[in-house]
C-alpha cells in the first residue's frame, strides 16, 4: 500500500528504486565518501562501481538455498522408496536433462549442470515477484529506521533480482563468455573467424568472396552481440512488466474498500498467471543458453 504521506507516482518511484551502494560525485556534499543513495539521481551519478545491494543480496541468497535445497536432497538420497524432495529433485533433474539432450549434440559435461543451475537460480529469482511487494520493503523500512536509524523516505529494497537489467545481464554475460571461449577452443581462431566472415553470403569467386567478407563480417558480428543482449533484455523486461502491474495493483488498496477488494481479485488472478511467466522465462533462459553452447560447439560442416 502507498507510504502515508506518498502520491502515487512517488510510491511507484520508490518501488523502482534500488537500494545503492557507491562513492558521491564531485559536486555531492559528501563527494568522495561512500554511503548508500537517497534518490534516483544521486544512484545514477554514483556511475559504475555502484553496487545494488537488494540485489546483491537476494540474488546470494537464493543461489546458496538452491545449493543447500539440492545439496541436502543428494546427501540423503537412497535407492528405497524416495521421499517427496527426492523424487521432485529427481524429476528436474530428468526434465533438464532431457532438454540438455534434446538442445546439445556436443560433448561438454559442465552443460547439464549449467543448465540445471540456470533454470533453478533464474526460477528462484522470478519467484520472488510473487511475494506482495510491500512486505519484504516494509520490512527494510523498519530494520532500516530502527537499527541503521535511516530515514524511511530513503530506505529502498527491491526483491525481485531480475527486474534489475544488472542482475540479468550479469547472467548472460558469463553464458556469451563461454561460448567465445568453446567457440574458439573447438573451432580454432580461423575457424572461428571463417564463420563470421564467410557467411551467410559466400562465393566461388574469390574477388566476390572478399567483397563478401566485410558484409557477412557485419551481419554475423551483430547476431553475435545480439545473443547476450536478447537473452538478458527478455528475461528483464518480462519480469519488470509483471513487476509494475502487482505495484499498480497495489495502489488499489488505498483506494477504498470496493477497490480494494477488486485488487485483491486482480492480484490474485494475476499472481496464478505469473507462476507461468517465472517459470516460462526460466525455461527460456535455459534452453537459449544450451543452443548458444550447442553452438559454439558446431563445426563448420554443422554450422
Amino acid at each position: 500500500m502507498a507510504g502515508e504521506g506518498q502520491t502515487s507516482s512517488e510510491y511507484i518511484k520508490h518501488h523502482l528504486q534500488n537500494l545503492t551502494f557507491g562513492k558521491f560525485p564531485e559536486g555531492h556534499e559528501r563527494a568522495g565518501e561512500w554511503g548508500l543513495a537517497h534518490n534516483s539521481m544521486e544512484a545514477k551519478d554514483m556511475g559504475f562501481w555502484a553496487i545494488h545491494l537488494d540485489t546483491m543480496f537476494w540474488s546470494i541468497i537464493l543461489g546458496v538455498l538452491f545449493l543447500y535445497l539440492f545439496r541436502k536432497v543428494a546427501k540423503n538420497a537412497t535407492s528405497d522408496v524416495p521421499g517427496g524432495g527426492q523424487n521432485f529433485v529427481e524429476w528436474i533433474v530428468e526434465f533438464v536433462d532431457g532438454t540438455v539432450k534434446g538442445a546439445f549434440s556436443g560433448r561438454n559435461a559442465m552443460v547439464a549442470p549449467m543448465a540445471l543451475t540456470i533454470f533453478i537460480w533464474v526460477f528462484l529469482i522470478n519467484f520472488m515477484d510473487l511475494i506482495p511487494v510491500d512486505w519484504l520493503p516494509q520490512l527494510a523500512t523498519l530494520i532500516g529506521v530502527h537499527v541503521f536509524g535511516m530515514d524511511p523516505h530513503h530506505v529502498y529494497f527491491r526483491v525481485v533480482p531480475s527486474t534489475d537489467p544488472n542482475a540479468t545481464f550479469g547472467m548472460a554475460l558469463p553464458v556469451f563468455a563461454l561460448m567465445i571461449f568453446y567457440s574458439f577452443k573447438i573451432k580454432g581462431p580461423i575457424g572461428f573467424a571463417s564463420e563470421l566472415t564467410l557467411h551467410p553470403f559466400s562465393s566461388e569467386n574469390k574477388l566476390v568472396q572478399l567483397l563478401f567478407i566485410p558484409i557477412n563480417f557485419l551481419l554475423e558480428f551483430v547476431a553475435l552481440l545480439a545473443k547476450p543482449l536478447s537473452l538478458s533484455l527478455r528475461l528483464y523486461g518480462n519480469m519488470f512488466a509483471g513487476e509494475m502491474i502487482f505495484i499498480l495493483i497495489a495502489l488499489m488498496y488505498s483506494g477504498g474498500l470496493v477497490l480494494g477488494i477488486f485488487g485483491g481479485v486482480l492480484q490474485m488472478g494475476w499472481a496464478i498467471f505469473h507462476i507461468l511467466i517465472i517459470t516460462l522465462q526460466a525455461y527460456i533462459f535455459m534452453t537459449l543458453t544450451i543452443v548458444y553452447m550447442d553452438l559454439a560447439h558446431q563445426t563448420g560442416d554443422e554450422h
